[in-house]
């Protein structure tokens, strides 16, 4: 693997959410799988996802996808996420922004009406279809990875706020998702800084006192994203939520560093586990429209395939639509008497 000085990617965003797609500028990553080459960079090469993430690069909020060739047979294309504090096997943001900036920049050949694809992230092969139209990708709907349950309507003890009750669910990460009303929220922008403390909180003492391991696929486990949840603000929505993503390390014994950001969008992975918790409750059923709210009030609409298992688990194949607009396009340098080759990060805002 080579970095180079130049790195060039394009910007984008998919329901509010950022989500950089670099297309040139690293050679390939080793590794037979996007798993595997996933391993390799957080184990020798996170350098780089520190720099296009922190600043002056990033902000708290980024994400960054990394473009590689596959080797599966049946990919088109594969990508590697980057995320503040860990490389997740999937996302739905990110997933609708690599294939907005794939058939937009013409990296793949769109096809009007309809174009099919298939990528290769570190989870495994997603399904896509692109609605197309005059050259832009208006809607991105892909198949996302077998979502379950793992603990519904379980307890945890959580410092300060008590015990709270929680579900924790499998949607490509392993979430933690508790009841928004609990705490007197709404789920708007200007509770943005309530909903991070709690949901770092509650992130914290799920992880500690719930520990879970994906069955099939060592390397994913424990709780590393938090969702608030609740009923719609507004019309045009089924439901509401709020997903806190960590920006750095929860310590106890010094709440100034509980540290997080909102996901913008209604979060593709974070739909996907709450409709695995609906479902196996027996309030969502296979074949309806589930649409989900974001914190910005955009909508993702999910649904639910089929049933089938993932080891113990009862598990559900949902798929996830939204909307991907591409915002500009950078290239990054690195000159090499940098002092910040790495980026940094400054209490005030992270």
């Amino acid at each position: 693997m080579k970095i180079g000085n130049e790195i060039h990617a394009v910007e984008a965003h998919a329901g509010g959410e950022h989500g950089r797609v670099i297309v040139s500028g690293v050679s390939d990553v080793p590794g037979a799988t996007m798993y595997d080459k996933m391993s390799h960079l957080r184990t020798h090469g996170d350098g780089l996802r520190l720099r296009m993430l922190r600043e002056p690069r990033g902000y708290p909020a980024a994400n960054c996808n990394l473009i590689l060739p596959s080797s599966h047979s049946e990919a088109d294309a594969g990508f590697v996420i980057m995320e503040q504090v860990e490389y997740p096997g999937m996302s739905g943001t990110n997933t609708i922004c690599v294939v907005t900036v794939l058939l937009e920049t013409g990296r793949l050949k769109m096809q009007e009406p309809v174009t099919e694809l298939t990528l290769e992230a570190p989870a495994g092969l997603i399904r896509v279809r692109a609605d197309c139209r005059h050259g832009k990708v208006t809607r991105v709907t892909f198949m996302n990875v077998p979502s379950f349950a793992t603990h519904l309507d379980a307890q945890v003890e959580v410092k300060t706020l008590g015990t709270v009750t929680v579900d924790v669910a499998y949607g490509g990460m392993f979430y933690v998702i508790t009841d928004a009303r609990a705490f007197g929220l709404r789920l708007t922008p200007d509770e943005g800084r309530d909903i991070v403390r709690i949901g770092e909180m509650v992130k914290a003492a799920t992880r500690e006192q719930l520990p879970v391991a994906h069955p099939l696929q060592p390397g994913f486990d424990g709780v590393t994203i938090a969702q608030l949840s609740g009923p719609p603000v507004a019309e045009g929505a089924d439901w509401q939520n709020a997903v806190v993503v960590s920006t750095g390390t929860l310590d106890w014994d010094r709440p100034s560093t509980w540290t997080g950001a909102l996901d913008r969008s209604p979060c593709g992975t974070g739909t996907s586990a709450k409709m695995a918790t609906l479902h196996a409750r027996g309030r969502l059923p296979l074949h309806n429209d589930f649409r989900h709210a974001g914190v910005l009030g955009t909508v993702f609409t999910g649904r639910l395939h089929e049933e089938t298992t993932v080891g113990p688990h009862q598990a559900v194949v949902p798929s996830i639509s939204g909307q991907a607009w591409i915002t500009g396009t950078s290239t990054y340098t690195l000159d090499p008497t940098d002092p910040f080759p790495e980026g940094f990060t400054v209490g005030d805002i992270w």
